[in-house]
């Protein structure tokens, strides 16, 4: 049991020690070791700031991306609808368009076809009138050969020119 208490002397000197090198500390490395922590505290509390402004900067930076994000959604929605019209605006135009074109074509089409009937029918009426022009003059000289039947003619159409 000698063994595990400590004898008086020891004791002494030990507080003696502990006192002398405490006086050291306190009056050479207290304030620089207190220091140093308040330093190092100090600095562990403006990290701890800096992330938290860091991480509220991202949070802030995050919503304008997303509503950015969401803006040229729209955006592009609405460029796509604009195209979308636009589009169909230009094919019914052109089918619009092609209508007219077609309407007219067929208009002066339909205007050159009666123009050519009435000229095939003019024609037509010219060539007949000729030829019966022709047929009657044979006709009438084969009729009116000789002399007499030529006379007899002549005076029976006088009278009925008379007549009407």
């Amino acid at each position: 049991m000698d063994l595990l208490l400590p004898h008086l002397g020891l004791i002494v000197w030990t507080v003696l020690a502990f006192l002398i090198v405490l006086i050291i500390l306190k009056k050479f490395a207290w304030t620089a070791i207190l220091n140093g922590l308040n330093e190092r505290e100090s600095n562990i509390a403006n990290s701890i700031a800096s992330a938290e402004k860091v991480k509220l900067e991202m949070a802030q930076l995050k919503n304008d991306n997303e509503a950015l994000l969401q803006s040229a959604r729209e955006e592009r929605a609405l460029m796509l609808k604009e195209a979308k019209d636009i589009k169909d605006k230009m094919i019914n135009d052109a089918k619009d368009e092609a209508k007219n074109q077609a309407g007219r074509i067929i208009a002066d089409a339909t205007a050159s076809i009666q123009h050519q009937k009435m000229a095939a029918l003019t024609d037509i009426k010219n060539q007949v009138g000729k030829m019966v022009v022709e047929v009657s003059e044979k006709i009438l000289r084969r009729e009116l050969a000789d002399k007499a039947n030529q006379e007899s003619y002549i005076s029976k159409l006088a009278e009925e020119i008379k007549l009407n």
